[in-house]
């Protein structure tokens, strides 16, 4: 008797204890989502340094946003490389403009061009406070206001006060950017978050 009520005040101390004397099988934790989203408003406006920048690109500007694109945005993100010139619709030989490199971020309605010296943030969403408020690229001094819009796939820069329209959009694989006096075609030649001049260490 004593050895059965043994038994008995054994097992209540088990099932008090969390076990039944089967396996032991814990209830699985509820999953945390860890996931941080970075906007486009979480990530400070970049300007092109006085002077402009030389040598290698600055590091990307949006490298951290999440925030997914807006609708009627087209993907224009990465290194791109100019490959091609037309001018008057006559591809040429040679032009300044060939081999050269520009970086676009995107992020949100946010937009972000690299290249020649300049850095130009913009909010994509045609007003003007929002547009491009720095420095032109041929003397990185007289200020520029520039409006961006997207329109029908095209990402449309028009500077205040100017008749003009600078276009980039994509043709395949390609980008192809509309200048003064100028039509370029570009390849991809990486992410924009690669470093231009490629380092020893870039696969």
């Amino acid at each position: 008797m004593r050895r059965v009520a043994g038994l008995l005040f054994a097992a209540v101390l088990l099932v008090a204890c969390g076990h039944d004397g089967g396996d032991d099988v814990s209830e699985p934790a509820e999953a945390t989502d860890t996931t941080t989203t970075v906007t486009a408003d979480d990530i400070p406006v970049a300007y092109t340094p006085e002077g402009g920048w030389t040598g290698a690109m600055p590091p990307p500007v949006l490298a951290e946003c999440t925030e997914p694109l807006v609708d009627g945005a087209p993907d224009l993100a990465g290194l791109w490389e100019v490959v091609e010139v037309e001018v008057e619709g006559e591809v040429v030989d040679a032009h300044p403009a060939l081999g050269a490199v520009q970086r676009i971020e995107q992020c949100g309605n946010r937009l972000v061009v690299t290249a020649s010296g300049v850095i130009h943030d913009m909010r994509v969403d045609g007003t003007d406070e929002n547009g491009v408020h720095d420095v032109a690229e041929f003397d990185y001094t007289t200020p520029i206001n520039v409006v961006a819009t997207y329109e029908d796939g095209v990402h449309i820069l028009r500077p205040v006060g100017l008749p003009i329209e600078i276009t980039r959009q994509r043709d395949g694989d390609q980008l192809v950017w509309g200048y003064i006096r100028f039509t370029a075609h570009l390849d991809r030649i990486g992410e924009p978050t690669d470093p231009y001049p490629a380092t020893e260490e870039t696969p």
